[in-house]
Formats: structure tokens, sequence, C-alpha cells
């Protein structure tokens, strides 16, 4: 078949990989236009989709916006025979929806209706879901709510991160998609409606709420840091010398309170065991600002936290 293909980030490089390498024509790439890169930001950066086309040597496209009636003429005359979209960071328009004459079909990496939007992996994660999956459902002009054709499901364990789950459920992604393309292809690809209850939205991670609350459970907790793990990073605050560091959390292990009647965020021995509103949650692995993540034990060699510190 003939695939236009719209995705940005790594998520998607293994289902443009995967449609290549079973055959399909993909006429084109879609992605998001180059981002400011290095320490100062004076080169733009390629998406990793537009990285991967260019090593299959496929056209990349990259406007801001397909609402105007150049980039929709532009993109009927590819004469796809579909769209294939993951990850790719733009609502797609009625008259791109619609160019396509097998339509446009997205890889969502959730259990819709169950975080629509453009954070279905972190907010699994942080809301302590214990399954997640895939589904490939073919898009209409609202967010993430078109009928759905293929499903495959698998369950979140207690430790995992989202990078983790992120790396799982791309591959799944691919192989997910190839079948679909295959199906759809022979004719062989019915869909029906998403649930109409059960709806969340995944919203996009804010800054704001990365910061590390000890004030709450400490399963919230361990569930805030490994759904931002290792990217943005969960973070708290600690006093060195005169001034104030920023240090990510990537890790934590939840464990029996010490001490019932400490303030949360209290660091409750030299392990760096912590007080949380309810339990008490250990520091397994951290980063400091420009530094490289560490073990616990090896953080503390170069930085110190006394017992009693609070967070």
């Amino acid at each position: 078949m003939r695939i236009i293909f719209m995705g940005t980030p790594a998520y998607a490089v293994p289902t443009l990989e995967a449609l290549h390498a079973a055959g399909h024509e993909i006429v084109a790439v879609y992605s998001q236009p180059p981002r400011p890169a290095g320490r100062r930001g004076l080169e733009l950066r390629p998406s990793p989709v537009h990285e991967a086309a260019d090593a299959l040597g496929v056209s990349v496209f990259t406007p801001k916006s397909l609402k105007s009636d150049e980039e929709q003429q532009a993109f009927r005359r590819l004469d796809a025979d579909v769209a294939v979209v993951v990850a790719y960071g733009l609502l797609l328009p009625a008259p791109i929806l619609d160019a396509p004459s097998l339509g446009a079909w997205n890889g969502h990496a959730s259990l819709l209706p169950r975080w629509r939007g453009a954070a279905p992996i972190q907010r699994a994660i942080m809301a302590g879901d214990s399954q997640t999956g895939v589904m490939i459902m073919k898009m209409d002009e609202g967010l993430d709510t078109g009928p759905v054709a293929l499903t495959k499901t698998m369950e979140i364990t207690g430790h995992v991160t989202t990078g983790e789950l992120h790396d799982r459920l791309s591959e799944i992604t691919a192989s997910l998609m190839v079948e679909a393309m295959a199906r759809l292809e022979r004719g062989e690809l019915p869909v029906k409606p998403q649930a109409e209850t059960g709806v969340t939205y995944a919203a996009k991670i804010s800054k704001a709420e990365t910061r590390v609350d000890f004030a709450l459970p400490a399963v919230a907790v361990h569930n805030h840091v490994r759904g931002l793990s290792p990217t943005p990073g969960a973070w708290f605050e600690i006093r060195t010398g005169d001034r104030t560091e920023r240090v990510k959390l990537l890790e934590t292990e939840i464990i029996g309170m010490h001490d019932a009647n400490a303030t949360p965020g209290t660091v409750l021995d030299d392990r760096l065991a912590v007080a949380c509103g309810e339990g008490a949650v250990r520091l397994l692995r951290l980063q400091k600002a420009g530094g490289k993540p560490l073990a616990a034990q090896e953080f503390l060699r170069g930085v110190s936290i006394p017992l009693g510190t609070v967070l």
C-alpha cells in the first residue's frame, strides 16, 4: 500500500521501520519541525522520525500546521492509500483525514477511552494502573475518539518506569500496525466504537507537577517518580552550603515507616529512607544537575544529606 507516515518522537520510529520492512511504499513522512538542540540551542535538530526517514530515503515534510488549503492540497497530491499516525503531535483536520482512500489510522499507547491525549504512558504509571496496552484506531476529528480495530494489552508491574514501558509499547505498536495494515489491504479490518464510560485524559506533563510531594502517600510518591523516569524526571531540592540544589529522583522503593511522627520529606536513615504522608520510600537512584544518574550510596559520597534533613 501507499502510506503517508506521520510521527515525531523515538516512540514512532519502530513503526515506520516495520512498515517499510513489510514492503509498503512510504510515499512521504510528516514530522514536527526541527527543534533547537545542544546546550545553547543554536542548532536545529530533526526529530527522530525525520532522521529515520532520511535513513530510509523517504521525503520528509515538516509543516507547523495542516490547516491551510495549500498544505491540504499538497497532502492530497501524494495520492496515498492510507495515513499511519503515531505520536505525530498535531490534530488532523477533516480534509487530511479524508484524503487517503482508506483513511487515517493511529497507534495509541493506552487502552482507550482511558488516557486519551498526549502523555498516556506517564499518566498510566502515575495513576498506579496495573494494565495498559496499544490500540489501533481509525481516526476522526476528535482527540483519540475514533473506533478501534486492534488491541494488545500488557501488565504494568510495580517498578516499571515510563522509559521501560515506552520501549516495550513502541515495539508492540509497530507489530500491531503492520498487522492492521495487512488486514486493511485485504479488506478485513472491522472497527468498533470506543466505550462511552471510563474516559480519562492524559494531559501533557507540566513542569509544575514534576516536583516530588512527600506529603503524598508512599505509593503515590513511588508512582510519581517512576512515571516521570527518566524524563522529564521528578525532583526535590537540597541545601548544600549557601545554595539550594535541585536533584532528579529516578528510582524509589516503598518501605516500612521508621518514625510514624516524622514530618513528610524527613530523611530517616543513612540509606535515604524518606518519610511520606503515609509510609516511606527509599531513594535508590538520583542525579544532580549536569551529573549522571547514580545509585544512592554512590550519590552520597559526593553529597551530604544528614539524618533529619527535610527534603
